[in-house]
Parts: C-alpha cells; structure tokens; sequence
C-alpha cells in the first residue's frame, strides 16, 4: 500500500510538472510600498515582431492587477500614435508616460517590455512569452523593483493563456503586499 501511494504521488507530480509548461522567472523584492499611494500602468514597449504585443501584455497586466485588489490604477492614454512605440521612440513614450503619472499625482507607475510573444516554428508550435516589468517610485524617478521572465507552453496551449499566467506570476508580489 505505502508503494503504491509513492507511486500515484510521483505519477502526480510528474504530471503537474509536464503540463505546468517550461518557465523562468527573476523576481525582485518589493520594498515596503505606500498604502495610499496610486498607481498608474505605462505602455509596455514592443521588442518583438508581433503588432501589438505590448498593448497585449498592457491589458492582461492591468486586469489581473485589478482582480487582485490595486484599485485606482490608471492606464496611461496612448495618443494614437501607437506605432511610434514599436518604431524605436520607446524612450521618448515612457519620459512621457512617467511625466504624466508625476503630474497626475500618482505615486507609483508601472512600465515594461516584451520581448517574445510568438509561437515557436516547427510542428508543436509552442508559444513562448518573455516579459520583463519595472515598478518606479515617481517621487525619486528611480526603479524599485523589477521581474523579467519566460514561459513556453505545450502544442496546444494558447499564446495568451501563456502570456497570462506568465504576467500572473510575474506580478504576484505587487498584489499580495
């Protein structure tokens, strides 16, 4: 009986570690946060060749920060030059973002990057996703945490499903402070 529990305990975890897909992640501490202080979502640039992936990954990050309790969050408007963002003004985007967020009265702004939202070539077609986000304290102008990481999943997973428990993952520490 003790043989067989080992044996259904092992096929279990093998089993959750084949169907969790292939993932790694760098997550910083998060420092001690204002309770009070707003937050706000910056575009997230787009380093990769799919339109819009970084528009994407915007609002699948700003629905989980949402279901899990950041209420106040503000996404920054885009002026509808959106394609000026993958074309190489990322730099110019986010000064103005983060000028937006100080003068909005936020005390906290969160931006970040794509750099893979695809699916793999060959005949599994995995997709893979890797993100990396910044958290900056708008009184200092500085990054006070950071998390950058990548997830494939298996032939039949979706690209967004991935990408969303990526950001899940990614974000928990900003939810559960």
């Amino acid at each position: 009986m003790a043989s067989l529990r080992k044996y259904l305990c092992r096929l279990l975890w093998g089993a959750a570690l084949i169907l969790t897909g292939c993932s790694t992640l760098n997550v910083g501490t998060l420092p001690q946060l204002a309770d009070d202080g707003r937050w706000a979502l910056l575009p997230i640039a787009n380093y990769t060749e799919t339109p819009d992936a970084g528009e994407r990954v915007g609002s699948i990050a700003e629905s989980v920060l949402i279901q899990r309790g950041l209420s106040g969050l503000q996404r920054y408007p885009l002026p509808g030059d959106e394609e000026s963002f993958l074309t190489g003004a990322n730099t110019k985007t986010l000064n103005a973002a983060l000028d937006w967020a100080g003068r909005g009265g936020m005390r906290y702004a969160l931006s970040g990057s794509v750099q893979e939202w695809r699916y793999k070539t060959g005949v599994d077609g995995e997709p893979a996703v890797t993100l990396t986000f910044n958290l900056y304290d708008l009184r200092t102008g500085s990054i006070i945490w950071s998390a950058t990481g990548s997830r494939s999943g298996w032939s039949r997973s979706s690209l967004g499903a991935t990408g969303q428990q990526l950001i899940g993952q990614l974000l928990a520490p900003l939810t559960t402070r």
